[in-house]
Protein backbone atom coordinates (compact mmCIF):
# COMPACT_ATOMS: atom_id res chain seq x y z
CA UNK A 1 0.00 0.00 0.00
CA UNK A 2 2.70 2.19 0.80
CA UNK A 3 4.62 1.85 -2.43
CA UNK A 4 1.17 2.06 -4.23
CA UNK A 5 0.68 5.83 -2.50
CA UNK A 6 3.91 6.55 -3.50
CA UNK A 7 3.93 5.76 -6.95
CA UNK A 8 0.36 7.56 -7.02
CA UNK A 9 2.27 10.62 -5.52
CA UNK A 10 4.77 11.12 -8.01
CA UNK A 11 2.01 10.20 -10.32
CA UNK A 12 0.65 13.34 -9.60
CA UNK A 13 3.46 15.43 -9.20
CA UNK A 14 4.29 14.76 -12.24
CA UNK A 15 1.46 15.75 -13.55
CA UNK A 16 0.96 19.00 -12.19
CA UNK A 17 4.75 19.23 -13.50
CA UNK A 18 3.87 19.86 -16.75
CA UNK A 19 3.14 23.75 -17.23
CA UNK A 20 0.01 24.34 -19.66
CA UNK A 21 0.43 25.70 -22.79
CA UNK A 22 0.22 29.41 -21.65
CA UNK A 23 0.02 30.84 -25.54
CA UNK A 24 -1.97 30.00 -28.42
CA UNK A 25 -2.07 31.47 -31.87
CA UNK A 26 -5.41 32.70 -33.81
CA UNK A 27 -4.86 32.74 -37.57
CA UNK A 28 -6.43 34.48 -40.34
CA UNK A 29 -5.19 34.93 -44.18
CA UNK A 30 -6.94 37.70 -47.01
CA UNK A 31 -8.25 34.44 -48.81
CA UNK A 32 -8.38 31.27 -48.97
CA UNK A 33 -9.46 30.63 -52.41
CA UNK A 34 -7.48 32.91 -55.43
CA UNK A 35 -9.26 32.55 -59.08
CA UNK A 36 -6.43 32.85 -61.61
CA UNK A 37 -7.61 33.89 -65.01
CA UNK A 38 -5.48 34.50 -68.29
CA UNK A 39 -4.39 38.18 -67.16
CA UNK A 40 -3.19 37.23 -63.76
CA UNK A 41 0.04 38.71 -63.32
CA UNK A 42 0.47 37.96 -59.65
CA UNK A 43 -1.04 38.78 -56.33
CA UNK A 44 -0.01 38.52 -52.69
CA UNK A 45 -1.36 37.09 -49.53
CA UNK A 46 -1.80 38.59 -46.26
CA UNK A 47 -1.46 36.54 -42.61
CA UNK A 48 -3.13 38.17 -40.14
CA UNK A 49 -2.08 36.44 -35.89
CA UNK A 50 -3.02 36.93 -33.06
CA UNK A 51 -1.07 35.71 -29.54
CA UNK A 52 -3.98 34.35 -27.36
CA UNK A 53 -2.73 34.03 -23.30
CA UNK A 54 -3.72 32.05 -20.56
CA UNK A 55 -5.30 34.50 -18.15
CA UNK A 56 -3.91 33.33 -15.14
CA UNK A 57 -0.46 33.93 -16.86
CA UNK A 58 1.99 36.98 -16.24
CA UNK A 59 3.04 39.00 -19.05
CA UNK A 60 6.49 38.22 -20.45
CA UNK A 61 9.34 40.40 -20.44
CA UNK A 62 10.72 39.92 -23.28
CA UNK A 63 8.87 40.40 -27.05
CA UNK A 64 7.27 37.59 -29.58
CA UNK A 65 8.85 36.51 -32.38
CA UNK A 66 7.08 34.74 -35.11
CA UNK A 67 8.23 32.76 -38.43
CA UNK A 68 5.72 32.14 -41.40
CA UNK A 69 6.10 29.30 -43.84
CA UNK A 70 4.02 28.98 -47.06
CA UNK A 71 4.56 25.94 -49.21
CA UNK A 72 3.19 25.51 -52.30
CA UNK A 73 2.10 22.57 -54.02
CA UNK A 74 5.02 19.29 -53.84
CA UNK A 75 7.07 17.97 -56.87
CA UNK A 76 9.99 16.12 -57.53
CA UNK A 77 12.75 18.24 -59.01
CA UNK A 78 16.37 17.11 -60.56
CA UNK A 79 19.05 19.32 -60.59
CA UNK A 80 21.55 19.12 -63.41
CA UNK A 81 24.95 19.64 -63.63
CA UNK A 82 26.58 21.41 -67.19
CA UNK A 83 29.95 20.69 -68.02
CA UNK A 84 31.48 22.39 -71.61
CA UNK A 85 32.74 19.80 -74.28
CA UNK A 86 34.16 21.90 -76.91
CA UNK A 87 31.74 24.42 -78.17
CA UNK A 88 28.51 22.29 -76.46
CA UNK A 89 26.68 22.13 -72.90
CA UNK A 90 26.44 18.55 -72.21
CA UNK A 91 24.71 17.19 -68.94
CA UNK A 92 26.82 15.02 -66.42
CA UNK A 93 26.41 14.35 -62.95
CA UNK A 94 22.21 15.12 -61.80
CA UNK A 95 20.89 15.04 -58.53
CA UNK A 96 16.91 14.81 -57.75
CA UNK A 97 14.84 15.82 -54.93
CA UNK A 98 11.89 14.74 -53.81
CA UNK A 99 8.38 16.50 -52.08
CA UNK A 100 10.09 19.97 -53.28
CA UNK A 101 7.74 22.88 -52.44
CA UNK A 102 6.87 24.09 -56.19
CA UNK A 103 6.74 27.50 -53.91
CA UNK A 104 8.63 28.62 -50.96
CA UNK A 105 8.25 31.17 -48.88
CA UNK A 106 9.43 32.32 -45.17
CA UNK A 107 8.94 35.51 -43.31
CA UNK A 108 10.00 36.43 -39.84
CA UNK A 109 9.53 39.46 -37.58
CA UNK A 110 13.48 39.43 -37.26
CA UNK A 111 17.14 37.59 -38.31
CA UNK A 112 16.24 34.18 -38.10
CA UNK A 113 19.48 33.77 -36.67
CA UNK A 114 18.19 35.66 -33.66
CA UNK A 115 14.86 34.08 -33.54
CA UNK A 116 16.59 30.75 -32.76
CA UNK A 117 19.59 29.06 -32.35
CA UNK A 118 20.67 26.33 -35.46
CA UNK A 119 19.62 23.33 -33.68
CA UNK A 120 16.05 24.42 -33.07
CA UNK A 121 16.14 26.39 -36.60
CA UNK A 122 16.78 22.68 -38.23
CA UNK A 123 14.40 20.93 -35.93
CA UNK A 124 11.65 23.02 -36.54
CA UNK A 125 12.14 23.72 -40.14
CA UNK A 126 12.61 27.53 -40.05
CA UNK A 127 14.50 29.11 -42.72
CA UNK A 128 14.99 28.18 -46.84
CA UNK A 129 17.84 26.25 -45.79
CA UNK A 130 16.71 24.44 -42.79
CA UNK A 131 13.79 22.98 -45.08
CA UNK A 132 16.03 22.22 -47.94
CA UNK A 133 18.45 20.44 -45.89
CA UNK A 134 15.95 18.60 -44.08
CA UNK A 135 15.95 14.59 -44.89
CA UNK A 136 12.63 14.41 -45.89
CA UNK A 137 14.22 16.84 -49.51
CA UNK A 138 17.20 15.03 -49.46
CA UNK A 139 19.41 13.10 -47.60
CA UNK A 140 22.56 14.67 -49.54
CA UNK A 141 25.66 15.71 -47.28
CA UNK A 142 25.91 19.17 -45.48
CA UNK A 143 28.14 20.38 -48.12
CA UNK A 144 26.07 19.26 -51.36
CA UNK A 145 26.78 21.87 -54.60
CA UNK A 146 23.23 20.49 -56.11
CA UNK A 147 21.24 21.49 -53.11
CA UNK A 148 22.91 25.10 -53.12
CA UNK A 149 22.08 25.25 -57.09
CA UNK A 150 18.43 24.49 -55.97
CA UNK A 151 18.32 27.05 -53.21
CA UNK A 152 20.04 29.89 -55.91
CA UNK A 153 17.75 28.65 -58.79
CA UNK A 154 14.72 29.05 -56.88
CA UNK A 155 15.57 32.57 -55.13
CA UNK A 156 16.26 33.80 -58.87
CA UNK A 157 12.84 32.65 -59.84
CA UNK A 158 10.76 34.29 -57.16
CA UNK A 159 9.59 30.99 -56.33
CA UNK A 160 11.99 30.45 -53.02
CA UNK A 161 11.60 33.54 -50.69
CA UNK A 162 13.21 34.61 -47.47
CA UNK A 163 12.36 37.72 -45.92
CA UNK A 164 13.74 38.49 -42.35
CA UNK A 165 11.75 41.61 -41.64
CA UNK A 166 8.35 40.89 -43.10
CA UNK A 167 6.63 39.76 -40.09
CA UNK A 168 5.24 43.12 -38.41
CA UNK A 169 3.74 43.67 -34.81
CA UNK A 170 0.81 46.11 -34.70
CA UNK A 171 0.70 45.44 -31.01
CA UNK A 172 2.65 43.47 -28.63
CA UNK A 173 0.37 40.35 -29.58
CA UNK A 174 -1.24 41.22 -32.78
CA UNK A 175 0.87 40.56 -36.51
CA UNK A 176 0.69 40.78 -39.84
CA UNK A 177 2.23 39.52 -42.82
CA UNK A 178 2.46 39.87 -46.70
CA UNK A 179 4.21 37.90 -49.16
CA UNK A 180 3.72 38.27 -53.01
CA UNK A 181 2.48 35.36 -55.08
CA UNK A 182 4.16 35.51 -58.85
CA UNK A 183 2.93 34.65 -61.74
CA UNK A 184 4.84 31.65 -62.24
CA UNK A 185 3.45 30.19 -59.01
CA UNK A 186 1.57 26.99 -59.73
CA UNK A 187 -2.33 26.33 -58.81
CA UNK A 188 -2.20 24.02 -56.03
CA UNK A 189 -2.93 24.11 -52.31
CA UNK A 190 -0.39 26.24 -50.46
CA UNK A 191 0.10 25.33 -46.49
CA UNK A 192 0.92 28.57 -44.51
CA UNK A 193 2.11 27.63 -41.17
CA UNK A 194 2.87 30.28 -37.97
CA UNK A 195 5.36 29.74 -35.66
CA UNK A 196 5.73 31.46 -32.57
CA UNK A 197 8.53 31.46 -30.48
CA UNK A 198 9.84 33.93 -27.61
CA UNK A 199 13.43 34.36 -26.25
CA UNK A 200 14.71 31.35 -28.78
CA UNK A 201 12.12 29.09 -27.14
CA UNK A 202 9.32 27.63 -29.14
CA UNK A 203 5.68 28.69 -27.66
CA UNK A 204 2.92 27.65 -30.03
CA UNK A 205 2.19 27.01 -33.83
CA UNK A 206 -0.89 27.09 -36.03
CA UNK A 207 -1.88 26.24 -39.72
CA UNK A 208 -3.32 27.51 -42.41
CA UNK A 209 -4.24 26.81 -46.24
CA UNK A 210 -5.09 28.31 -49.46
CA UNK A 211 -5.70 27.31 -53.06
CA UNK A 212 -4.67 28.75 -56.19
CA UNK A 213 -7.42 27.76 -59.00
CA UNK A 214 -8.08 28.20 -62.35
CA UNK A 215 -11.06 29.71 -63.87
CA UNK A 216 -12.98 30.18 -67.03
CA UNK A 217 -11.53 28.92 -70.30
CA UNK A 218 -8.10 28.15 -68.49
CA UNK A 219 -9.81 25.63 -66.18
CA UNK A 220 -11.86 23.61 -68.75
CA UNK A 221 -8.56 23.47 -71.21
CA UNK A 222 -6.72 22.42 -68.29
CA UNK A 223 -9.56 19.85 -67.31
CA UNK A 224 -9.10 18.30 -70.51
CA UNK A 225 -6.00 18.40 -70.87
CA UNK A 226 -5.48 16.23 -67.64
CA UNK A 227 -8.67 14.11 -67.62
CA UNK A 228 -9.04 13.62 -71.93
CA UNK A 229 -5.26 13.53 -72.65
CA UNK A 230 -5.52 11.97 -75.86
CA UNK A 231 -8.21 13.99 -77.31
CA UNK A 232 -6.38 17.42 -76.05
CA UNK A 233 -3.32 15.91 -77.96
CA UNK A 234 -5.73 15.16 -81.03
CA UNK A 235 -7.20 18.34 -80.89
CA UNK A 236 -4.16 20.16 -80.57
CA UNK A 237 -2.71 18.63 -83.32
CA UNK A 238 -5.86 19.14 -85.63
CA UNK A 239 -5.50 23.17 -84.76
CA UNK A 240 -2.05 23.50 -85.78
CA UNK A 241 -2.90 22.44 -89.14
CA UNK A 242 -5.66 24.17 -90.09
CA UNK A 243 -4.08 26.97 -88.59
CA UNK A 244 -0.90 26.27 -91.14
CA UNK A 245 -3.28 25.71 -93.86
CA UNK A 246 -5.62 28.98 -93.18
CA UNK A 247 -1.89 31.28 -93.46
CA UNK A 248 -1.12 29.66 -96.55
CA UNK A 249 -4.60 30.20 -98.10
CA UNK A 250 -4.66 33.84 -96.90
CA UNK A 251 -0.81 34.91 -97.75
CA UNK A 252 -0.86 32.91 -100.81
CA UNK A 253 0.37 34.81 -104.09
CA UNK A 254 -0.87 33.95 -107.23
Amino acid sequence: MRALALLLGLAAYGLTAIPAAAESLVVSLSFTRLAITSNYAGSSVAIFGAVERDAQMAARRGAYDVVVTIRGPRQSLTVREKEALGPLWVNRAQRKFAEVPAFLAVLASRPLAEVADEATRRRLRLGLRAIVESPEMTASPEDDPFRDALLRLRRSERLFVENEAAVRFLTPTVFRATVPLPARAPVGAYDVEVALLAGTVPLARESARFDLVKTGVEQGLASVARDWSLLYGVGTGVLALLSGWLASVIFRRD
